[in-house]
């Protein structure tokens, strides 16, 4: 499949890589100061941008009739806006915080968890999420996602990165040169603690999910989830 880029940093290099090793043509890469190939060649994109250019690269391509994929966090608030663009282009699209098989797992195990732990309230629920010096974004894409599925199961009223009201469901976020990304959810009472964990080894699984996104997004119509993707049934 022909593949634009729209981002070119660690994660889309990472893609380039192991997209052409999969035997993928990259036909258009841009990052904030040059572009290279011809959008209009590509039958799907891969966005994995800044939080600024997110919204302005899904649409250039959902208006010209590109799938895309994305993975930029730190631009929700403008998510109902791109799903109406899309609807309006019958287009297709593919957003998820982390696109890595393990951590998409991770997400319905954390939401399955917090199910069983509700009627359980002598239990408090906490994350705490590490990733490398570089992120730009705190809290995560991904423990915001861990946090609502949590909250779906909580009487917690919100999360809240640093917050110390029992009311709140808490995430902290460390900052630690060369982490690709760990995120822990731990229960705990005055008698034990429960936890699951989540660390990631490279960026390769989180390019390899997005990579398999892009394949299984041709040909399709519609707004989709890596739930979808993998055919996670809860």
């Amino acid at each position: 499949m022909n593949i634009a880029l729209l981002g070119y940093g660690k994660m889309g290099k990472t893609i380039e890589h192991l997209a052409t090793k999969k035997g993928h043509s990259i036909v258009f890469s841009s990052s904030g100061t040059s572009t290279e190939g011809n959008l209009a060649d590509a039958e799907v994109a891969m966005e994995f941008s800044t939080p600024e250019t997110a919204v302005e690269n899904i649409t250039l391509c959902l208006e010209n009739n590109i799938p895309v994929v994305s993975g930029t966090t730190g631009w929700l608030d403008r998510y109902p806006e791109v799903l109406k663009i899309c609807e309006r282009r019958n287009g297709s699209f593919v957003y998820a915080s982390n696109f890595s098989i393990g951590v998409n797992l991770f997400f319905s195990l954390n939401e399955h968890l917090a199910r069983l732990m509700k009627p359980w309230t002598e239990y408090n629920v906490a994350i705490e999420e590490i990733h490398h010096t570089q992120k730009k974004d705190a809290p995560s894409g991904t423990a915001i996602t861990i946090a609502e599925g949590i909250l779906k199961h909580s009487e917690k009223d919100r999360w809240k990165l640093d917050s110390a009201d029992k009311n709140d469901l808490n995430i902290s976020a460390k900052r630690i040169n060369d982490v690709k990304g760990t995120h822990i959810v731990n229960y705990f009472s005055e008698l034990d603690t429960l936890s699951i964990k989540h660390e990631a080894h490279s960026r390769d699984g989180f390019a390899l999910g997005a990579i398999l996104a892009a394949e299984w997004l041709i040909g399709k119509k519609g707004v989709f989830t890596m739930k979808d993707v993998l055919e996670i049934v809860e």
